[in-house]
Formats: structure tokens, sequence, C-alpha cells
């Protein structure tokens, strides 16, 4: 073989080097395609992936499902698998309900082989050709579509035509490589037969399989790149289903890779998820390898009897091999989570604890639908803060015990730090490919974000005021005291009706919304009137009577402040 090689031809060495460049550019176009569809697919289903991510915690079979579904609209494993290394790093998965949803990822995947089987299906009329035209549709759609959908559907109907498209170059490509009347195609012939095809029990050959499968699977980061390879050389003939089914379980090995290295730098649990990745698919390999090496013939004959085309056959144990991979391990989940618990011990530290303060994962950026969600969970958060802050603020000036000050000065450096946080990841995060619904609300949550940190700028001075009061050991009146309250009371009010505006979208609070912000601005025109008619009766304090005027405008800017957050869901909510 080696011999016949050394003896080609410059023409057929340039012939190797012209197919192996379609090869690679096959792949290339196949590659584009997928991330293309799978994009588009996830933005246009952005809403219905936030809520098959709800779903997914309830229980273990729902998990699976939820896995499957989104890993068949992104078209990647390895992309969901990276998705919930994130959602586990900033607390929206526990491990046990993560573990479930990777499950269902690896039967997900399986649809890109019957992609490629039926790519692979042809005739005198190839069905490349359909989606050939498709793409050109699609093309045509992105070119003078005018709306923000309209778009998005070309962009799945080019995404879906190249991936047929880059199929299509490869397996012409190797169908020159491999032809049978050149010396080429004869000494690759060769080259299969002695790694295995044609052996009815693979021995040595299963290890070097497999190990080829990880490898390349782990090079390209992509198992169904490979799997579109392994389709191209089966339809010609140059590998058995043996051979195949060896290198498809590397190839589930090699593609815990990505999220392996997705974990870095992630919480103790993120890093456990993408363990629990590995070892399912590890344990997966080990309870199938050995029927698949010793009763391969036999598996080979039994789809043989009811599918002719190998590549269909390939199709059909990738998704059977998932299927009861899964049923198997399914009950095994504490299992694996001990396993991944004991592999990754727990290690306290700054960065292990950074999801009890709600940080945003930059994994999450890869499903930008869910990412928006999670950015109004933690500007919720953060309005709770600031909230808090006010409250904390008022009961030192009101009271004249500024014991709180320690904790007031930490929560104020720890809204400042969300502000910063936030803002520098909405910068990312419109960066990304995003629904134009999506775009208006990452647009409003900058300035949800500010009004958030004004909120606590204005409940910082309000300290100011009440550390004055403290030296200058001056006091409200009762009256002012009262009147301070039934501002407050306003103030608390209208933040609960704002948080469900925000947080939930109900639009059903936006009246009381606007009742309570009006209310606030009396309340800040009577306490400045009351205090005018206590100055002119010479029974007011002079010190307190000058921080009563500036605490009644803070108070008013703050009520101000909240009801800017309430607005800004009115210009992408439908119902506002």
């Amino acid at each position: 073989m080696i011999h016949s090689l050394l003896s080609l031809s410059t023409g057929d060495v340039l012939s190797i080097i012209s197919s192996a460049f379609f090869i690679l550019g096959g792949i290339a176009v196949f590659m584009v395609g997928m991330n293309m569809m799978g994009a588009s697919l996830e933005t246009a289903a952005g809403k219905s992936m936030r809520k098959l991510m709800g779903k997914a915690t309830k229980n273990r079979f729902i998990g699976v499902g939820t896995g499957a579904a989104i890993t068949a609209i992104v078209n990647s494993s390895a992309a969901t698998t990276v998705m919930i290394v994130g959602f586990v790093n900033v607390g929206l998965m526990t491990l046990a309900q993560a573990t479930s949803v990777i499950m269902g990822a690896n039967i997900g995947t399986t649809i890109s082989a019957f992609i490629m089987a039926l790519s692979a299906a042809g005739g005198q009329f190839s069905v490349a050709a359909v989606f050939a035209l498709l793409a050109f549709v699609g093309f045509v759609l992105t070119l003078v579509g005018k709306k923000d959908k309209i778009k998005r559907i070309g962009n799945i109907f080019e995404g879906i035509g190249l991936i047929f498209i880059g199929l299509h170059v490869m397996s012409g490509a190797v169908g020159e490589l491999m032809d049978e009347g050149n010396e080429v195609g004869q000494a690759v012939a060769k080259m299969f037969i002695a790694l295995g095809n044609g052996v009815d029990t693979l021995t040595w050959q299963i290890p070097v399989l497999f190990i080829l499968g990880a490898l390349l699977t782990a090079a390209m980061q992509s198992s169904a790149a490979l799997t579109a390879i392994v389709i191209s050389l089966a339809s010609k003939g140059l590998i058995s289903l043996q051979m195949a089914m060896c290198i498809i379980l590397g190839a589930n090995v090699g593609t815990c890779l990505t999220s392996l290295i997705s974990s870095m730098g992630a919480s103790v649990n993120a890093k456990r998820t993408a363990i629990v990745h590995l070892l399912f698919n590890v344990a997966g390999c080990l309870i199938f390898i050995w029927p698949v090496a010793f009763a391969g013939k036999y598996i080979a004959s039994f789809l043989n009897s009811f599918i002719a085309d190998m590549e269909w056959q390939i199709a059909i144990f990738h998704m059977v091999f998932n299927l009861l991979t899964t049923a198997v391990l399914l009950p095994f989940i504490k299992v694996l989570v001990k396993l991944a618990c004991l592999i990754v011990p727990d290690k306290k530290s700054k960065a292990d604890n950074a999801e009890e303060y709600g940080v945003l994962d930059k994994r999450l950026l890869k499903t930008p639908a869910i990412a928006v969600g999670q950015v109004r969970k933690e500007l919720t958060h953060m309005g709770k803060l600031a909230f808090e802050n006010y409250k904390r603020a008022l009961d030192m000036l009101l009271n004249g015990d500024l014991s709180s000050a320690d904790e007031f000065a930490a929560v104020e450096k720890n809204i400042n730090d969300y502000n910063s946080f936030i803002s520098s990841f909405l910068v990312k995060l419109s960066l990304e490919d995003l629904a134009e619904k999506d775009e208006k609300k990452v647009s409003s949550f900058y300035h949800v974000a500010s009004d958030t940190e004004r909120i606590g700028d204005y409940a910082e001075n309000i300290v100011e005021y009440a550390t004055k009061m403290v030296e200058d050991k001056a006091q409200f009146s009762d009256a002012a005291k009262a009147e301070i309250m039934e501002m407050d009371s306003h103030i608390t009010e209208l933040y609960n009706c704002v948080e469900k505006v925000f947080s939930e979208l109900d639009a059903t609070y936006l009246p009381a919304v606007e009742r309570e912000e009006a209310a606030t601005d009396d309340c800040c025109s009577k306490m400045q009137a009351a205090h005018l008619k206590r100055a002119t009766e010479n029974s007011c304090n002079p010190e307190a009577g000058a921080i009563y005027l500036q605490l009644a405008i803070n108070m008013e800017r703050i009520a101000d402040h909240m009801h800017n957050i309430s607005n800004s869901t009115k210009s992408y909510h439908p119902h506002n």
C-alpha cells in the first residue's frame, strides 16, 4: 500500500490534494450551515427555549425531553452542554437536573446523522439539489426581507441548504478520491481493508477506531462533522458498519472536551456538570463497545434485514445507542452526581461562591434568548438590593442609629459592582444575534441598571443625612416623621408594583404604578408646604428642616427612577 502511494504520478498527487481541499471545504460549509441554522432557530425559538428550560427542573424525564428538544434546535450536543454548564454556574439548574438534560442532549444530537443519511439519498435527482435551492431561497429572503421574522426564516433556510451542500461536496470529493479505477482509490481501499473492513470480528482495531473517533471529534469540536465523514466513507463502501459504530462511540467521548474546556474557571458545580457529561458518555461506550466489537456482524445483519443503505443503518445505530444508554443510566443519576462530586471535591473560594451573588455567566451568551431572561432576573435582584438599602438608610435616619452603616456600605458597593458587571455583560450580549424584541429588551436594560444604581445613590444621600443628624443631635418632629412615613408607604407600594411589572411583565399593575408615583409627587409637595409652615411658625429645628427638605426631594426622585423601570417594559411588551 505504501509502495503504491509512493509511486503515484504528479497528476495523481495533485488529484489527492484537490480532493482533500474539497473535503475540508465541504466540512467548513457543513459547519457554517449547522451554526447558521442552529443560531437562527435558537433566536426564533427563544421564548419556547426559556419555557423548556423552566420545565426541565420538574423531573428527570422532562429534563431528558428538554435536552433532546434543545439539541435538535441548536444541532449540537456540545453547544447544549456548554449552555448547561453556564446554567449550573449561575444557579439556574442543580447538578441532578443538569444531568438529565445532558442525557437528552445525546439523544437530540442523533438528528444530525439522519440529516446526513437523507443527504446521501439520491438517485438521478439528488435530495441535496432541493436543499441547495432552499439555500438560494433563504439568501433571497434575507436580501429582500424587511421584517426581522422574514430574515430569520431566510437564515434558517440558508443554514439547512448549506448543510446539504457541504455534505454533497464532501461526499463527491470522497467519491473522486476513492474511485477504484485509479491507483489512489486502490491504495486507500487497501488501507481501509487492512484497518478492518470486511473483518467479521474486530479485535485490535477496536481501541484504534475508538481513539480515532474521540481525537478527531475533540479536534473538530463537533461529533456531527465526524459523523458526516463516517457516513461519506460508508456510502462508498470503504468502512464497515462495525468500524463506523466504533468511531461513533469514540466521537461520543470526544465531544465531552468542549464542555470540559467550558467549565474551566467556573464554579465547582459547573465543573461537576462537565464531569457528569464525560462519565455518562464513557459509561455508555463501555456498556456497548463489547456487543459492537464481538456481535457487530449480527447487529449489521439485523439492520440490513429491514434497511439496505448503510447511511441509514449508521443513523439508526447512533439513535438506538443513545436511547439505550439513557434508559440504562437514567436511574443512576444520583450515582453519577456522587462520582462527579468525588472527582471534583468542594473547594470554597470567592470564585466558587460567585453564584451566590447572581453573577452572569459568559457561557449564557451562547443562548442569547435565555441570557436576556437571566439579565432580567439579575436586574430584579439588583433592584431588591437597592430598595432594601433605601429602607435601611431611612431606618437609620428616623431612629438615629448608625449601627447598620457598614452593612449599608457593603450592599451599596455590591449594587455598584452589579451595575458595572451587568452593563459589561449587556455590551457583549448586544453583539450576539438577537431577535428584534430581545434587542429592545437589551437596550432598555441599560437604563434599568442605571435607574437602579441611582436609587442606591439616593439611599446613600439619606445615610449622609442620618450621619449629620446624629452629629448635630437633631431630630424630626412627630408631624415630620408621620409625613416621611406616608411618603415611604407610597414608595414601598410603588416598588412592589414595579417589581411585578418588570420581573413578571404583568401589565395589570401599571395603573397602580402611575397612581403611587403620582402620590409620591403629591407627598413631596405636601412635605415642602408643611416645612414652610413650620419654619414660619418657628416650630422647626433649622438643621433638621434643611435635611427634611432634601429628604423629600431624594425620596421623590427614588420614586421617579422606579417609575422609569416600569416604563422600560413598554418598548417591548405587547400588553403595554
